[in-house]
């Protein structure tokens, strides 16, 4: 039966900074150390769970831990700070969340609405893949919050798609050794194709509400033409079995039409 080892260790310099302190905390406290960290991860997405999951592989590979147990204490620490971020969700409430884009420029509360109707009925499949998509990762509990998804489908589909996301990153440290680092370079490419692509969907959106709020002030600002609207009596009606009088053009009511440019 074929083995697979990690990758020999090339001449590197030790890690410090940042680096150097997670891979001190999961060597100290093995898989829980791991699991703290990613949990801290989904709190305050600037801390990079590309960075995180390679390092827990390869301090795995450094023998502080076995590769499964990183799997695990990762995907539980994913579990764990989703559900936080889903109870700050459902403590925000429907009620508060249209509060809240009431108050924030060019937002509509139909687009809240939209929002809402999209996530009831895709709720699953976005929690699932959300879990695998840089900066959605811990985002995507909040709506799960706001729309009261119930707890145990929203815990299963956050596991699935955390083991998913963890294993995948886990291995690629423990398998690339010392050469952990190039993981990151990789799904550096990654994250910041998300962030363009979630910057220009901001773009587009505020450019598609300007012109449309634009649109709107013109034609409320558009001058307006009044036109009598002159009766016709039963005086002018053959056979009318009725008789209305005819109203002067003076005495007619008027109806406005908007001269739009």
């Amino acid at each position: 039966m074929e083995t697979f080892m990690p990758l020999p260790a090339t001449a590197t310099a030790e890690p410090t900074g940042f680096t150097g302190w997670v891979i001190g905390v999961m060597e100290a406290l093995g898989g829980p150390g791991a699991g703290l960290i990613i949990a801290l991860e989904n709190l305050f997405p600037p801390i990079p769970s590309e960075l995180i999951l390679p390092l827990a592989g390869f301090t795995a590979s450094r023998g502080g831990m076995t590769v499964g147990g990183a799997i695990f204490w990762t995907t539980l620490g994913s579990l764990l700070g989703a559900l936080a971020l889903y109870a700050l969700g459902a403590k925000l409430g429907r009620q508060r969340t249209h509060a809240i884009a009431a108050k924030m420029p060019l937002v509509k509360l139909e687009d809240v609405d939209r929002t809402e109707a999209w996530f009831a009925k895709h709720g699953v499949k976005a929690v699932f893949f959300g879990r695998m998509i840089p900066l959605f990762r811990s985002f995507i509990s909040l709506p799960a919050g706001v729309d009261r998804m119930p707890v145990s489908t929203f815990a299963l589909f956050t596991t699935l798609g955390s083991l998913v996301w963890n294993s995948i990153f886990v291995l690629a440290g423990f398998y690339l050794g010392e050469n952990w680092h190039l993981v990151e370079q990789y799904a550096g490419v990654l994250s910041k194709a998300v962030l363009v692509a979630v910057a220009a969907a901001v773009v587009w959106f505020v450019v598609k509400r300007v012109r449309q709020e634009g649109r709107t002030k013109h034609e409320a600002e558009a001058p307006t033409e009044e036109f009598a609207a002159v009766g016709v009596g039963a005086d002018y009606l053959e056979g009318a079995t009725s008789r209305i009088p005819a109203l002067e053009p003076s005495e007619a009511p008027t109806v406005q039409f908007r001269r739009v440019r």
